[in-house]
């Protein structure tokens, strides 16, 4: 009988923790939107186009070909490591496509010169040098 009343108890305390999981999510999605916050395996993969990085490997390594489109992203690293490089390569491959894109100048690097050497449109690209 112990043992039965164990198990009830238990399984009270599951049905417990998944209402309290439901609620959780509705209360995100009413106040984030609908599917801000789901189970990974709830839903198909979603399919993203990507940006290449100018790169093969880094491509492959990034799983879907490149840069995900229409995504904020941020390159970090120390002084001198190619994350300006790498950026300008992923502007002149979005230009290449018709795509526009916006390059926020945190260090100041910048070199146009340089960026139009590797391919980028540099009339048509949106800068941003914050201080």
């Amino acid at each position: 009988m112990a043992t039965q009343l164990k198990l009830v108890e238990e399984d009270k305390k599951a049905v417990d923790r998944q209402k309290a999981l439901e609620a959780a999510l509705a209360q995100i999605d009413r106040a984030f939107g609908k599917g801000s916050a789901m189970k990974l395996g709830s839903k198909e993969a979603m399919q993203v186009e990507a940006i290449s990085t100018g790169s093969l490997g880094l491509d492959i390594a990034l799983g879907i070909g490149g840069l995900p489109r229409g995504r904020v992203i941020e390159v970090y690293g120390p002084e001198s490591s190619g994350k300006t490089t790498l950026a300008l390569h992923v502007i002149a491959e979005a230009q290449k496509t018709g795509g526009t894109a916006a390059f926020v100048d945190a260090e100041h690097a910048l070199d146009p010169v340089y960026a139009k050497k590797l391919g980028v449109d540099i009339d048509e690209l949106i800068v941003s040098q914050p201080d």
